[in-house]
């Protein structure tokens, strides 16, 4: 009796113990993503949203991918390396991609501007930025960085990475998607054996008056700067997609919010955050971190729209801008449902970012598979 009595004691018990570590074992599971950046920097959306990667425990982010956007590619790739070395992550590769569109030339869009419009924002084009060649590493307020890139491109890595983890892994473009296409073109299977594709990129609706988006409301930098790039990968066979538009993105401010709390802590990445987020911030939003945040934690999104979504490749006055339909008015063409974000919780988003940021640098924990090679 005493035995059965105890027994009946302890199973309970003996089961809400391997209940809890079973919990907890798949609340420390790793998420595998490779995060596909044009890395402007320093400071700035593009290096705040790699830092919620590199400060995620639960995040192995498997390499840091670069692409000519917001600037060119060889000073991003510094910017890139710079922060891991500032955070003390080297164990993250930086991994050059294309350095130029698939299509769109610089002789082009200038032409362009004159026929259409000029564009309000330009990357890489603009002319400050053609006042160096495209290759030049002008001086960068970080200083120069002391480690080198991976000698392996971009495209071939991503490919690489996922036949090592099939179905493991995410691809995060934060920037224009030429590595994304040239990963598609490479390998047939590359899309259908990720895990899913997170894109900050595409406009909707956007309630604004801001200048860039108030008369091209469908207009989106990312896409824009390369829109074949663009279209191949959004008709790719992946199985999600998710798109940060513009119309969440203007939701969303890093200041005072996230910046006054970052400051008050010292951890690396928000030691780094404040001293090269330049301040005043003038019109800024948090465009790649919410595209970061909320794929770590989806329910930082109040609304989404579930649509077809592809790219204008048409070269006229509307080149780059965002297409979408409803399964009524489609194309018969191969296109995919995308989960495009279209309201965001931002006081639980700037807490969110406010926390990781400030929290000390993860120790770095080899991957299941790399302890039992």
């Amino acid at each position: 009796m005493f035995c059965l009595s105890l027994r009946n004691r302890l199973l309970p018990a003996l089961f809400g113990m391997v209940l809890i570590a079973a919990c907890a074992s798949g609340a420390s599971a790793q998420r595998y993503v490779i995060a596909d950046q044009d890395a402007s920097g320093p400071g700035g959306s593009d290096m705040m949203s790699l830092l919620v990667f590199l400060q995620s425990p639960d995040v192995h982010l498997l390499g840091i991918t670069v692409v000519t956007g917001d600037s060119w590619r060889d000073e991003e790739v510094a910017h890139a390396l710079r922060l891991v070395e500032s955070v003390g992550r080297t164990d993250v590769k930086v991994y050059p991609g294309a350095p130029f569109p698939l299509v769109r030339t610089l002789e082009w869009t200038r032409l362009a501007n004159k026929m259409y419009g000029a564009a309000t924002f330009e990357g890489a084009f603009s002319d400050k930025r053609m006042e160096k060649p495209w290759d030049a590493i002008p001086p960068m307020r970080e200083g120069l960085p002391s480690t080198k890139p991976a000698d392996e491109d971009a495209a071939h890595f991503m490919v690489r990475m996922v036949h090592k983890y099939p179905h493991k892994v995410t691809i995060y473009a934060a920037g224009p998607l030429t590595n994304v296409a040239l990963a598609i073109r490479l390998d047939p299977h590359f899309a259908e054996l990720a895990q899913e594709l997170v894109v900050m990129g595409g406009s909707i609706n956007p309630n604004t008056q801001a200048a860039e988006w108030v008369n091209s409301p469908r207009h989106e930098f990312n896409f824009w700067f390369d829109p074949e790039a663009a279209s191949i990968a959004l008709e790719a066979p992946w199985a999600k997609i998710t798109t940060t538009t513009i119309d969440v993105s203007l939701k969303t401010r890093p200041e005072p919010e996230v910046l006054d709390g970052v400051a008050k802590a010292h951890s690396p990445a928000a030691e780094y955050v404040t001293k090269y987020f330049q301040r005043p911030v003038f019109i800024n939003y948090l465009w790649d971190e919410l595209a970061a945040a909320a794929w770590i934690d989806p329910t930082l999104i109040k609304e989404e729209r579930y649509v077809y979504m592809d790219v204008d490749t048409v070269r006229g006055p509307t080149y780059g801008d965002t297409l979408t339909w409803n399964e009524q008015t489609k194309p018969a063409l191969p296109l995919h449902k995308v989960h495009a974000q279209m309201d965001v919780d931002l006081a639980r988003l700037q807490k969110f970012l406010v926390d990781v940021l400030s929290q000390p640098t993860p120790k770095v924990v080899p991957s299941t598979d790399e302890l039992t090679k």
